[in-house]
C-alpha cells in the first residue's frame, strides 16, 4: 500500500510543477518579507496609479503578503485585462488575484459615450469659426475660377474652336476647385487629407474610365478632329462605306447627308480611325467606264475614236486629258476602258458619266465597231448540249441614227443638297465644331 501511495505522489509532482510554471502571475525571486507596512505601501501605490487613470474608479485593492486582490467592475473586458499587466509592474507584488469583471449597468456604460459626445460638441463649437473661414475662402476661390472661365476673349483666342475653348474653361474651373480645397484644408490644419482625397479620386476616375472607355475614346477623337479637320461643311466624303455631304461635327459624332436625303451619324471615334475619302478637296474629278467592241475591229482606231469622243464633250476638261485603253480580250468582244475629268463643282459626275457612255457607244455604232450579240447553235444528237457559236452582226442596210448632242449635266442635284445642308447648319443652337479657319489635314 505504501508503495502505491509513493508512486502516485511521484506522478503528481511533475503536474504540480507544470501548473506553477504556466501561471500568468509575476515571475522572479520572492523576498521573504511579511511586513504590513510594505503591503500598505504597495496598496497605496496601486490606488494612486488607478486614481490617475480613467475607468478604474470602482476598483478596490487588497494586499496581503505581497498578494494583490483586485475587485470591482470596469466598462469593458479589455480594461480589466490591462489591470493585471499594470499592477504586475509594481515592485513587491508577488501574485495577483484579478476578480474584476465587466459592468452591466446601462447608465455607467452610457456615461462615457455621453461625455465623449459633449467633448466633441465642444470642440466642434470651438472649431466652427475656423471652419467657416475656410469654407468662405473655398467658395471665393471657386467663384474666382468661374469668373475667369466665363471670359470670352482669352480662351477663344487661344483655342482653335469653341469646343476646345470650352475644354479650357472646364480645366480652369477644375484647377481653381482643387486650389480652393487645398487652401481650405490648410486653414483648418487638415492638408494631409488632400493626398487621401486625391488618391481616392484617382482610383474612382480610373474605374470610371474603364467603364466608359468608348465614351472617353469618342471624346478624345472629337478633340483631335476639331483641331485638325479632315473636311469642311458641305464636303462630299466617304467614311466607312457611307458617302454624303458633311453637315456638322459635334462633340460625339459626324453628321452626313446622303444623296438619298438621309442623315448618317458616325461616331467620332470611328471617323478618326477610318479611311476618309474627301471628294470635294479638289475640284477636278475623274470618272471611268468600260465598253466593248467587235473582236475584228481596228482596236487602235476604236481607242482613238473613244478618246476623241470624250475630248469633244463640252463638260470634259482639256487637262487632265481624257484617255482610253484596251482592258481585256474576251471570247466574243474586246473591252475598252475610258476615263475623263470634270469640274465637279459645276458638273454632276453621274450625269456626265451617263452622257459619256451614251455618246461613246453611239460613236462605236456609227463606225460599225460595236460588239455583236453572241449567237448559239443547238445540236440535238449524241446528247451534246447547246454551245455558243461565233457572234454575228445583224444585217441591216439602214444608216446609223445620228445621236443627240450632249445633254446638260449641271450639278443641280449637288446644289440642292448644298441648300439642305446650309439650312441644317443655320440653326445656331446646334452643336458644331467645324470652322473655316481651322487647320486642315
Amino acid at each position: 500500500m505504501m508503495r502505491v501511495l509513493a508512486f502516485l505522489v511521484c506522478l503528481a509532482l511533475p503536474f504540480a510543477a507544470a501548473a506553477q510554471t504556466t501561471t500568468t502571475q509575476p515571475s522572479g525571486t520572492i523576498n521573504i518579507e511579511d511586513s504590513a507596512t510594505s503591503d500598505a505601501a504597495i496598496a497605496n501605490r496601486i490606488r494612486d496609479i488607478l486614481g490617475e487613470l480613467e475607468g478604474y474608479e470602482d476598483i478596490s485593492v487588497t494586499v496581503s503578503s505581497g498578494i494583490i486582490t483586485l475587485r470591482g467592475t470596469t466598462l469593458d473586458t479589455s480594461s480589466a485585462t490591462r489591470l493585471t499587466e499594470l499592477v504586475g509592474r509594481v515592485e513587491g507584488v508577488v501574485a495577483i488575484e484579478n476578480e474584476v469583471h465587466e459592468t452591466t449597468d446601462v447608465v455607467e456604460r452610457l456615461n462615457p459615450a455621453v461625455a465623449r459626445f459633449k467633448a466633441r460638441l465642444t470642440q466642434l463649437i470651438a472649431f466652427f469659426p475656423l471652419a467657416l473661414i475656410a469654407f468662405g475662402v473655398f467658395v471665393a476661390v471657386i467663384l474666382l475660377g468661374f469668373v475667369i472661365a466665363r471670359l470670352r476673349q482669352p480662351w477663344e483666342r487661344l483655342a482653335p474652336n469653341a469646343f476646345i475653348a470650352d475644354i479650357y474653361r472646364q480645366i480652369i474651373r477644375l484647377l481653381f476647385l482643387i486650389g480652393g480645397l487645398v487652401i481650405a484644408l490648410d486653414i483648418v490644419g487638415a492638408a494631409a487629407l488632400l493626398s487621401g482625397i486625391l488618391g481616392a479620386a484617382g482610383i474612382v476616375g480610373l474605374a470610371i474610365g474603364f467603364a466608359v472607355r468608348d465614351t472617353v475614346e469618342n471624346f478624345i477623337a472629337s478633340i483631335m478632329l476639331s483641331i485638325r479637320q479632315p473636311f469642311r461643311p458641305n464636303d462630299t466624303v466617304e467614311i466607312e462605306g457611307d458617302t454624303g455631304k458633311v453637315i456638322r461635327l459635334t462633340s460625339r459624332a459626324t453628321i452626313l447627308l446622303s444623296f438619298d436625303g438621309n442623315h448618317i451619324r458616325i461616331p467620332n471615334a470611328t471617323v478618326f480611325k477610318s479611311r476618309i475619302v474627301n471628294f470635294s478637296r479638289n475640284a477636278e474629278r475623274r470618272f471611268t467606264f468600260a465598253l466593248t467592241v467587235a473582236p475584228d475591229a481596228d482596236l487602235d482606231q476604236a481607242r482613238r475614236l473613244a478618246a476623241d469622243t470624250l475630248i469633244a464633250l463640252p463638260f470634259v476638261l482639256k487637262s487632265p486629258e481624257a484617255s482610253a485603253w484596251i482592258e481585256s480580250v474576251d471570247d466574243f468582244w474586246v473591252t475598252l476602258n475610258m476615263a475623263a475629268w470634270i469640274n465637279q463643282n459645276e458638273t454632276d459626275i453621274v450625269l456626265a458619266r451617263s452622257e459619256a457612255i451614251r455618246l461613246t457607244q453611239a460613236a462605236f455604232d456609227s463606225a460599225d465597231m460595236s460588239a455583236p450579240v453572241p449567237s448559239y447553235r443547238i445540236e440535238n444528237f449524241d446528247g451534246v448540249a447547246a454551245r455558243p457559236s461565233k457572234p454575228t452582226k445583224p444585217a441591216t442596210d439602214e444608216p446609223a441614227a445620228t445621236p443627240a448632242p450632249a445633254q446638260a449635266v449641271n450639278a443641280t442635284a449637288d446644289e440642292e443638297l448644298t441648300k439642305i445642308v446650309d439650312q441644317e447648319r443655320a440653326d445656331p443652337q446646334r452643336d458644331d465644331l467645324l470652322s473655316a479657319h481651322a487647320d486642315e489635314e
